[in-house]
């Protein structure tokens, strides 16, 4: 697999300016990305939470995948409980 030449964290800044409403096609041209891959990267992020990928993709702690969120270990738990009660609800 290619190594990425962005780390987790330049990633994740690129998401957090799209989300303050920066129009991503300016955004891609500034990072030097294309648009498939800003989605792809995005779709990553909502699919399994980035604290979810950093952890599998990147083998990190839980620790250092919190932070690279910006959300404390408790604040992890909180959601993946949130999370099972409603996966628990749909089924």
């Amino acid at each position: 697999m290619k190594k990425s030449r962005f780390t987790e964290a330049q990633i994740m800044g690129v998401l957090r300016q799209a989300e303050g409403g920066m129009p991503v096609p300016e955004l891609c041209r500034e990072h030097g990305v294309s648009s498939a891959t800003f989605y792809n990267w995005r779709a990553k992020v909502r699919v399994s939470g980035h604290v979810d990928w950093a952890m599998k993709a990147k083998s990190y702690s839980q620790r250092r995948a919190c932070a690279l969120a910006g959300l404390t270990p408790w604040e992890y738990h909180q959601r993946s409980k949130e999370d099972q009660t409603l996966n628990r609800a749909n089924l």
